[in-house]
């Protein structure tokens, strides 16, 4: 009996390639969370065998003292107790500062009998030029005879168009495009993937995916954590640049994309672009009723009090940074034209989830609009995370003589229908990486016209340097609605939707 490849997580694919994988900053709490538990995964289901891993920072650790941190980080997973032996066994650590040219002249003899070469930046943001260039200068960048050199970037990819333009310069200083994967970690996860096969592998959608049939669509990226230790971090990023200019506008992209030629990763990066690039001015030229921004104040999440972002560590008790943010855009497409795109982002809301919610138009006639229950919107809902699924809101009669509607829900569970096996995120873009296949990574172009379209909204609010005394910010710019904590965001949010009963889905 032929079994779903999705079921078995990365069944159906060949291992990967022997390698040398060197994590720059792997003291970190990335590796720490989710890049050593997605090695490990890959590791048991033999995607990865013959592999050195070698950590790269400036803490004094030893090799032993890597690997007894890296077996709690493991701690839990499936796995023998052979197998956790042999993956620990595998790990090494170089002991370095991130400018010492002494550091990345040893890394060839850690990566001694492996041709194949890959980079991954887990470092601050800051730390990105000054290890691509040293990467580059000693000779580290080229490729062995048949064997391959890439490198991994996390983001963020700058803070604003002139930065990622810079970012991108040093990577290309040294590296071909085809050798940088700028990862997005939301591209990975199976939901997302299957936005693709919901739309362009059923005949049931694709009709009905344009601007007759589709009133609005609504993408949500809510967290309920607050921003932690991250609170510096945060002051100078915001959950503009934290969540919309990448993850969100990512979303938003595959969404809305046109059906590619083919599956090739270019094919399918060029239709993302032009989703993009297709983003309605109108936006910044009518801030006020386009754009919401809020910061969260003190309130009960999960049932437990917590602080407002003003008094969170690290943070300016004066701050005007945003930690929500909601936008009605518009696609200038033929698909697509006058149907609004609402995409909402925030901390410290009343539930962590991600979704993309697609919300049909009302029949033409509507025949039951007098019944006591009228007929909702038919709503197409994608659950990103957590429960990944999708969902459809469709209407059925309410038993008995009142001729009635009550909405009814057809929904499909991964859970349900695949086990847990679905792979995380990070497990299937470290194997693609190692495989070659950039499809889920974003495209240097994808980066600077997301962010050409961010700067414009900074400008209005007045808080990039790319505002000048020339073009000041409007009056409104610096406007910072408040939401409380645990809530589902301000109330100045909902003014976004306009009316025809037009509502934010339920967190």
């Amino acid at each position: 009996m032929q079994t779903n490849p999705l079921s078995t997580g990365l069944d159906g694919t060949e291992p990967a390639q022997p390698l040398a994988l060197f994590i720059f900053g792997v003291t970190g709490d990335l590796t720490r969370a989710k890049l050593i538990p997605a090695l490990y995964s890959l590791f048991v289901d033999g995607r990865i065998g013959d592999a050195r891993i070698i950590g790269f920072a400036r803490r004094d650790w030893s090799r032993d003292h890597f690997r007894s941190q890296a077996e709690q980080m493991i701690r839990g997973q499936r796995g023998t107790a052979e197998q956790r032996q042999r993956f620990l066994s595998q790990l090494d650590y170089l002991q370095s500062t991130f400018e010492d040219d002494a550091g990345y002249r040893r890394m060839p003899d850690f990566a001694e009998g492996y041709r194949n070469r890959l980079y991954y930046l887990s470092t601050p943001p800051d730390a990105y030029p000054t290890v691509i260039d040293r990467i580059g200068r000693n000779g580290l960048a080229d490729p062995e005879p048949d064997g391959y050199t890439r490198i991994i970037v996390e983001k963020p990819f700058g803070r604003d168009l002139e930065s990622a333009i810079a970012l991108n310069a040093t990577l290309m200083e040294h590296f071909e495009e085809n050798q940088v994967y700028r990862i997005d970690h939301y591209l990975g996860k199976e939901t997302v993937q299957n936005l693709m096969m919901l739309r362009f592998g059923n005949g049931i959608f694709e009709p009905v995916w344009n601007n007759r049939y589709i009133d609005h669509v609504q993408i949500t990226v809510a967290e309920s954590a607050g921003v932690g230790t991250r609170g510096n971090y945060y002051e100078s990023s915001g959950a503009l640049r934290d969540m919309i200019q990448n993850h969100a506008f990512q979303l938003m992209a595959v969404t809305a994309m046109e059906p590619p030629n083919d599956t090739a990763p270019d094919s399918i990066r060029d239709e993302k672009l032009k989703i993009i690039r297709s983003l309605d001015p109108v936006t910044h030229r009518e801030p006020a009723s386009h754009i919401v921004r809020a910061q969260y104040a003190s309130g009960v999440v999960d049932g437990e009090p917590v602080a407002g972002y003003l008094d969170e560590d690290g943070v300016d008790p004066h701050s005007t940074t945003e930690t929500y943010v909601a936008l009605k855009v518009y696609l200038d497409t033929w698909r697509w034209a006058g149907v609004p795109f609402l995409i909402r982002t925030g901390k410290r809301l009343s539930r962590k989830i991600t979704e993309v919610s697609v919300h049909f138009k009302h029949p033409p006639l509507r025949h039951f609009s007098g019944s006591r229950h009228a007929p909702e919107r038919n709503v197409l809902a994608i659950r990103i995370q957590p429960d990944e699924g999708v969902t459809l809101k469709m209407n059925a009669k309410i038993p008995g003589q009142s001729g009635g509607a009550r909405p009814v829900l057809m929904d499909f569970s991964y859970g349900t229908s695949f086990g847990s096996g679905v792979p995380e995120a990070y497990e299937r873009l470290l194997f693609d990486a190692m495989k070659g296949d950039n499809t889920l990574y974003t495209r240097r172009d994808e980066i600077e016209s997301s962010w050409s379209f961010i700067d414009r909204i900074l400008e209005h609010w007045g808080t990039t340097d790319v505002a000048s005394a020339s073009a000041p910010a409007p009056a409104h710019a610096h406007a910072l609605a408040q939401y409380q904590a645990g809530t589902t965001g301000p109330d100045q949010a909902h003014a976004l939707l306009g009316g025809d009963r037009r509502r934010w889905r339920t967190l």
